[in-house]
């Protein structure tokens, strides 16, 4: 007798990594679109697979930053083996403290499957974001070699902080962007290319609000985003940061980089206006995130104890 042959289905993102990962992204993800929820989906877990490798404290520096290079070169190149993730599996999972962090790192074959299943633009889309993800993530490594207040570094110049911003976020809108031009037909109609440009200021005022949102917790972890140029301006150093009192010579300092932050979150409002209105699920995962970063950032520029390391800035 002839056996039915069942037809192969492509692999799915596993939910429950998801779900464990990030309860709130899990959740901005299930209002997306079913046929972006997949990449989307996948490319969150591949960069924060990196970004806990790049956070893995209990080993050097050094050693991450080698993981970081060999796991990028296995995102980027489909033709990488894996004993990169071999390797990843038996030196840095076990040493993860959070369980989901753990099974990520371990199940990272699976990603792969899901990942080799999409199409090729797909995958080059993916690629390429998560390629720069972790550039950023391996930058950030060595442009802040300590890890405690007494090893603090600052980055150097404006254009360095507007790269970061880049590497850790704004290239998410890029990615974001040409994703939904790909797949989703009202928006068609987009001019890609100045909608990229849109979509990376969108992203990079996102992660200018958390920079300012986090400074005192990010002080303590060796690492000042606020370059020393500007710091320059103000007469100020960056250990002089740890000192609450230091927010009124500040201040200028902040109110130059809230305003730069609201002039990104500007373009992301009109990004996210001229989302196609039946687009409704693409529209409210982009709005949200603006509504809570434009309430971090009043609170923010009226909290007269943002260097307060013992004072929580958020929504």
């Amino acid at each position: 007798m002839f056996q039915m042959v069942r037809p192969s289905v492509p692999p799915k993102i596993p939910g429950e990594i998801l779900r464990s990962v990030s309860r709130s992204f899990y959740l901005t993800l299930a209002v997306l679109p079913a046929n972006v929820r997949e990449q989307v989906g996948l490319a969150y877990l591949l960069a924060r697979a990196a970004d806990t490798l790049a956070d893995t404290d209990l080993i050097p520096r050094d050693v991450r930053l080698k993981h970081l290079g060999l796991f990028r070169e296995w995102v980027l190149n489909p033709q990488s083996k894996d004993t990169t993730l071999n390797d990843i599996k038996e030196v840095l999972a076990p040493l993860q403290e959070h369980q989901a962090e753990r099974v990520l790192l371990e199940r990272l074959e699976d990603c792969r499957g899901v990942l080799e299943s999409l199409s090729s633009d797909d995958q080059r889309l993916i690629r390429a974001v998560v390629g720069t993800l972790i550039q950023g993530m391996q930058n950030d490594l060595s442009a802040f070699p300590g890890r405690a207040a007494e090893e603090l570094t600052a980055l150097k110049t404006f254009t360095e902080l507007d790269q970061y911003t880049y590497d850790v976020a704004g290239c998410v809108g890029d990615y974001w962007t040409r994703m939904m031009c790909a797949h989703r037909p009202a928006f068609h109609g987009w001019e890609v290319e100045p909608m990229v440009a849109m979509g990376i200021r969108f992203g990079k005022g996102l992660q200018l609000t958390n920079i300012l949102r986090d400074m005192p917790a990010d002080l303590r972890r060796g690492r000042c985003y606020i370059p020393q140029e500007m710091l320059n301006e103000v007469a100020l150093r960056p250990a002089d940061l740890l000192k609450p009192d230091a927010l009124p010579q500040l201040r200028p300092v902040l109110t130059r980089l809230l305003r730069v932050a609201l002039e990104h979150l500007d373009q992301g409002w009109l990004y996210t206006m001229a989302i196609p209105r039946r687009e409704l699920r693409v529209r409210l995962a982009c709005i949200w995130p603006i509504l809570f970063a434009v309430q971090t950032l009043r609170r923010v520029s009226l909290s007269p104890a943002l260097l307060d390391p013992t004072v929580t800035v958020k929504m």
